[in-house]
């Protein structure tokens, strides 16, 4: 049976909050100072990276990126190698 849209979302969320955290540890950076950074609520930080959000905003995602000295794109390329490149959200 084919996961629903809202799992593969969640799915989604959870890797890249993976990613996140693995990144920020990488920096050896608390949650409260990357937040506190890249201007983003240490609450908010901590659902993106335990994948409890229902989604990530572009802006949310970019202001992620540059805390993590990254660019939005190599977020999302890492994030599409570890979904899969086969990973799909619109079910096609």
């Amino acid at each position: 049976m084919q996961e629903s849209r809202k799992e593969l979302t969640t799915q989604l969320i959870k890797a890249l909050g993976k990613i996140i955290k693995t990144h920020r540890q990488k920096q050896n950076k608390t949650m409260y100072k990357i937040s506190a950074e890249c201007s983003i609520h240490k609450d908010t930080w901590r659902l993106i990276e335990n994948g409890l959000v229902n989604d990530i905003k572009l802006t949310s995602l970019w202001k992620i990126a540059e805390g993590l000295e990254m660019t939005p794109a190599d977020l999302i390329f890492e994030l599409q190698n570890v979904v899969g490149e086969d990973f799909s959200l619109s079910g096609l």
